[in-house]
Formats: C-alpha cells, structure tokens, sequence
C-alpha cells in the first residue's frame, strides 16, 4: 500500500516537472545538402519492464563524420505521454531534421515507418489506460512474464525503410489537420537518457554510416546508453543500397547564419552603411519634393525675368519719348505762364491843377 502511494507520487512529481518544462513548438534542427541513408532492418530487443515505451532509432548528424545511427531503445516514458520520433524533411533545398518530442497525442513525423507501431501515422504499439501503459503484443516485443498490462491487435505494415520526408525518392506525406493540431500541443523535449544515448552513439565510429555503409553493428538497445553485448541488438541487413556522398560532412551542412546573410544581401547595392529606406516610398517623396522646389525656382526666375522686361519696357519707351522729342519736355508737361501784370494806377488829370 504505501509502495503504491509512493509510486503515485512520484509519477504526479514527474508530470508537473515535464509540464513545467513544456515546449509549445519544437525547433528545427540541422540541415544537410543530401539525405540520410535507408533504414537498417533490425528485432527489437524485449521490453524490459512495465512503463517503458519503445522510441525507434534514426540518423543523427555530426559535423565530422556525417551520418550516424542512434539505435532505438526502451526508454521510461512520463506517465500519460507518447513519443513522437523525429524525422528529416525535404525544404528549401536542404534535409532539415525535426527533432521528436513528448506529448498527449503521436504528432506528424513526416510519415516515416519506423517499425514496432510507429507506421508512419500515429502510434499501434500500445496506449495509456489510467497510469499504467498497455502493450499491443502485435508489433512490439513484450514479455507476459515481466509485463501484464498486454493486448492483442493487428495492425496492418508495411516494409518502406526510406528514412526522410520529401525530396528525391522521398516519403511524399504531409500533416493532417488533427497531426497539425496535436502538432500545437503542449510538449517536452526528450528525456535527459535520450541525450545521453545520442551522444554515447556519437562516439562509437562503428554507428557511423560511411563504416557500416547503412547496416550498424549496434541498431538497438534494451535500455538508453546500454551498448553492451547482453543489450544490444546488430542490424539484420541494410534498408537499401548505401552511397557514398560526393562531399565532406563540413560541405554538407549548411550553416544557418550564413544562409541568413546570404538571403539578406541578395539584391543589395554597395551602399556602404547608410541606413535602408525603402526605394518606392523614397523616390516618390523626392519626386515631389524636387517638382516643389524647381517649381519655386521656375516662379522665381520667371517674377525676375518680368521685373526685368517691365523694367526693360520702361527703359524703351522712355528712350524712345526722348528721341521722338529731342529736348523738349514731355507731353504731359505744362509750361508755366508768366504771372498777370501788375494794374497801374492811372495818371492824375493835370488839367484841374492848370483850372
């Protein structure tokens, strides 16, 4: 009794951790010029105890040695979510990888059938039913003597190994409405033991495609990082003819930044560092502004140009008056009469002073 109430507590613990540290949208990842090799065919190694969901292997990248097989394992999923892999896609001329997520609901993995339920939509090979996982004994390799929470259901496969959505010979499948949905969804990023797998199959040069042309030594695990004999389950066979890439692992990646700039300075003048205004706004503004100010010019010169005619009018008609003229005065001119002359008195009578 108080083992279970443990138990439940721990696993409560563990769902409020990966909502806490949810992720609305995950993130593409790296991209490379050429795609990944097929998939190798490999068993399944058994389930190793209850709650443990089984996350299929894939093709890492690393910027050295190229292409890598991270194999699959069983990893001890969060109670009440399902895994969704991740896969690499055909766009904008390169293979971006999608890194794969936990959540409520299998999302889009670009259609790529990964085996042992992971068909290429959803997921078979089992179902949460209250907090414990059952196990769809179909597809996936679980023992009744360890596990009990099993069920029986046929599902039908099928026996594609390409390995990337889109491009040349690509899986030609895209998200449906419900998978774009679901795609929105709260999630967390892969556990702390999924990394730590990646990375210890990084450094195994045997799990790299150009030593193992398509079919590695290691293609699965009973348990993440586990690469030990008593775990560790070889590839069958190669999921299809291996071909050598004519180019590096540095050659091939492509650099996001870099692509970024590149985009960025497509169509661009040698305009030094003066700030960009954008060219239709800007020529228009200055057409008018220019039609304002050679309007004003024009007005100007054409108000001097007549000052200078009238002025020039005037000059003329005065010259000419002059020469018409002489040097009499103007018509307009009046001359001045003379004043009236002063009335004398009239002379005294002298003939009364001779009386």
């Amino acid at each position: 009794m108080n083992r279970s109430i443990i138990r439940w507590g721990l696993c409560s613990l563990a769902v409020l951790a990966f909502c806490a540290a949810s992720f609305g949208q995950v993130a593409v990842g790296v991209s490379v010029r050429f795609g990944p090799p097929a998939l190798p065919v490999y068993a399944q190694p058994i389930c190793p105890g209850p709650g443990y969901m089984w996350t299929p292997g894939y093709w890492g990248w690393n910027d050295e040695g190229g292409y890598y097989w991270v194999p699959g394992t069983w990893v001890l999923a969060p109670v009440g979510m399902l895994w969704t892999p991740g896969y690499w896609g055909w766009g904008g001329g390169f293979y971006a990888w999608h890194p794969g997520y936990w959540g409520p609901h299998v999302g889009f993995y670009g259609g790529i059938n990964y085996g042992f339920g992971y068909t290429g939509v959803g997921f078979v090979g089992g179902e949460w039913r209250g907090g414990a996982f059952y196990y769809n004994r179909y597809v996936t390799n679980v023992s009744v003597t360890h596990v009990t929470t099993v069920y029986n259901r046929t599902v039908i496969t099928n026996t594609s190994t390409t390995s990337f959505n889109g491009g040349t010979g690509g899986i030609a499948a895209r998200p449906s409405p419900q998978e774009e949905a679901w795609g929105r969804e709260r999630h967390t990023e892969a556990l702390s033991s999924q990394t730590e797998h990646e990375r210890f199959a990084a450094q195994n040069r045997q799990n790299f495609a150009a030593e193992n042309h398509g079919r590695p030594a290691i293609a699965a695990t009973a348990r993440p990082g586990d690469f030990s004999s008593h775990s560790a389950v070889g590839a069958r066979a190669a999921g299809g003819e291996y071909h050598a890439p004519a180019m590096s692992p540095r050659e091939a990646r492509v650099n996001s930044a870099e692509s970024n700039r590149t985009e960025s300075n497509k169509g661009r003048s040698n305009e030094g560092f003066r700030p960009f205004t954008p060219p239709a706004k800007n020529s228009a503004s200055n057409e008018r502004n220019n039609e304002r100010k050679n309007g004003n010019v024009n007005r100007g010169n054409e108000s001097r140009n007549n000052e200078d005619r009238v002025n020039e009018n005037r000059g003329s008609e005065s010259r000419a008056q002059k020469e018409s003229h002489g040097s009499s005065a103007p018509k307009n001119e009046r001359k001045s009469s003379p004043p009236p002359p002063r009335r004398q008195a009239p002379p005294k009578d002298d003939h009364h002073h001779k009386q």
